[in-house]
C-alpha cells in the first residue's frame, strides 16, 4: 500500500490551476498536500488536509472520487487519473495518530450539537478548536451517526470512526450517548442551561415508506434499519432490494456476506437512470448482486413481490417519467423484501420545540448559513438537504461553524452593553 501511494503523489503534475481542487466540493488543496508528503512533512499535509476537512479521512474511503477530484485530474484525460483518495487516506490516517488538542484557549461558551454524524463532528471539531466548550448529543450509544450505522464496515471501518472519537474527548469535547433530544431533554432545556446555541445534525433516520399493501407483513424490512444491525436479520436464501441509491447496494452487499445466496434490486427505470454511485454499482455487481430494471413493487405478498413492467415515457413538456405496462404483472419471488426508498427525519425535536420550520418532506428550513427560524439554532446535514455525500454536509457545515461563532460573538457583545 506504502509504495503504491507513493507512486500516485509522484505522479501528481503539481498543475497551476489544479482541476482536482475545483471538483472537490471543499476545495481540497491536493497538489500541495502532495508537495508536502514527498518532501517528508506528511504531519503537515495531514494538518492541512484536516483543517480543511475535519472528515478528510472519511471522505477519502467514501466520496464519489470519479464525479469530484478523480474525475477532474489532467491525468485522466489521456491516461488514469491519479488515485487521490488513496494518498488523502494514507496522511489523513496517520495524522490522526498525531492530533492533539493544542494550547487551545477556553472560552466561556457552551455549545451544544445534537447528532453526530458528519455535520456535527465536523462543527464540534471546527468550535472546539476555537475553544468553545461542546457538548454532543447522541441518540444512539455510538457516535458517527449514518458514517457508523449507514455505511458497512467494509467500506468504512469502525475503527476510523474509534480514532475521531479518541480525537474529540482530547480536544475537551463531552459526548453524552444514548440521549435523544426532543424526548426528555428538549431544546428549551439546552438554552435553559446556558448554551449559547444549538445545532441540530440528526440525520434522516426515518424510513419512507411505499404505500402498497403487504408492506406490513413479517419478511418485509426497511434499509435503513437493517443497515444499522444486519446480524439481527434472518433474511433466507433470496432477497430482493427496493430502491437504485447508494443504501440499496449497501444493503445488497452486507446480505450477500451475510449469507442470502441471491440478492436482487429491482428498480423502476434503467441501468443509466439509476441514483447509486457508478463505483457502487460496479462493487455491487462484482460482489453479485443482480439487476432487475423496469419493474416497479405494486403489492408484497407472502412469497414474494408482485410487480408491473415499465416503461420511460416522455410527457407533453418533454419531461421523461415512469409508466406501468398494462397487463404485464408477474411475481418475482422472495425470502425477504428490503425497501430502499429513501429516507426522512424523525419529528421529535420539532415536534417539541416552538419556533423550528420544516418543510413538506419534514427537513428542517435553514437559510445559507444553517440559520433555523429560531433563534440561536442551526442545522445542516441530511435533516436539511435529505440524504446527501458526506463531504456536502462537510461543505456546508464549515459556514455553519463560522455562523455560530458570529451569532454567539454578537448576542455576547449585546448582552455587555
Amino acid at each position: 500500500m506504502g509504495e503504491f501511494v507513493i507512486e500516485e503523489a509522484k505522479r501528481c503534475l503539481q498543475c497551476k490551476k489544479p482541476m482536482c481542487r475545483e471538483g472537490c466540493p471543499v476545495n481540497t488543496p491536493v497538489n500541495e498536500v502532495m508537495k508536502l508528503f514527498l518532501e517528508g512533512n506528511i504531519i503537515e499535509a495531514g494538518e492541512k488536509l484536516f483543517k480543511n476537512n475535519p472528515l478528510s479521512v472519511v471522505c477519502s474511503l467514501v466520496c464519489p472520487h470519479e464525479n469530484q477530484c478523480e474525475g477532474h485530474c489532467v491525468m485522466g484525460r489521456k491516461s488514469n487519473p491519479i488515485q487521490i483518495s488513496s494518498v488523502e487516506n494514507y496522511i489523513s490516517n496517520y495524522y490522526l495518530n498525531f492530533i492533539t488538542s493544542g494550547a487551545v484557549k477556553k472560552i466561556n461558551k457552551k455549545v451544544a450539537i445534537i447528532g453526530s454524524g458528519p455535520a456535527g463532528i465536523t462543527i464540534a471539531f471546527i468550535l472546539a478548536d476555537k475553544g468553545y466548550d461542546i457538548t454532543i448529543f447522541e441518540a444512539h450509544d455510538k457516535i458517527g451517526g449514518v458514517l457508523r450505522y449507514g455505511i458497512p464496515d467494509f467500506r468504512l471501518p469502525n475503527s476510523v470512526l474509534e480514532k475521531l472519537e479518541e480525537k474529540l474527548v482530547s480536544m475537551g469535547i463531552k459526548i453524552r450517548p444514548n440521549t435523544l433530544i426532543g424526548s426528555v431533554i428538549t431544546i428549551d432545556d439546552l438554552f435553559r442551561d446556558e448554551y449559547k446555541a444549538v445545532f441540530i445534525g440528526t440525520g434522516v433516520w426515518k424510513s419512507r415508506a411505499l404505500g402498497i399493501k403487504g408492506e406490513t407483513l413479517g419478511h418485509v424490512h426497511y434499509a435503513i434499519d437493517y443497515l444499522k444491525k444486519p446480524d439481527a436479520y434472518k433474511l433466507g436464501n433470496r432477497v430482493c432490494i427496493i430502491g437504485g441509491g447508494n443504501v440499496a447496494m449497501d444493503a445488497a452487499r452486507i446480505a450477500l456476506r451475510n449469507g442470502s445466496r441471491e440478492v436482487y434490486i429491482m428498480y423502476r427505470r434503467g441501468p443509466g437512470d439509476i441514483q447509486a454511485g457508478r463505483t457502487e454499482v460496479e462493487y455491487a455487481r462484482i460482489d453479485g448482486v443482480k439487476f432487475e430494471y423496469y419493474k416497479v413493487p405494486v403489492e408484497i405478498i407472502g412469497e414474494g413481490i408482485k410487480y408491473a413492467r415499465t416503461e420511460i415515457v416522455k410527457d407533453e413538456n418533454g419531461k421523461a417519467k415512469v409508466v406501468k405496462i398494462e397487463g404485464s404483472e408477474d411475481i418475482f419471488k422472495a425470502d425477504s423484501i428490503i425497501i430502499a426508498a429513501g429516507q426522512v427525519p424523525r419529528a421529535n425535536i420539532v415536534s417539541s420545540t416552538k419556533g423550528i420550520e420544516v418543510n413538506a418532506q419534514g427537513l428542517v428550513v435553514t437559510d445559507e448559513l444553517g440559520r433555523t427560524t429560531r433563534e440561536g439554532v442551526f442545522a445542516s446535514g441530511d435533516v436539511v438537504t435529505g440524504a446527501k455525500t458526506v463531504v456536502a454536509a462537510v461543505r456546508v457545515s464549515k459556514l455553519v461553524a463560522q455562523a455560530i461563532e458570529g451569532y454567539i460573538t454578537q448576542s455576547c457583545e449585546v448582552k455587555s452593553k
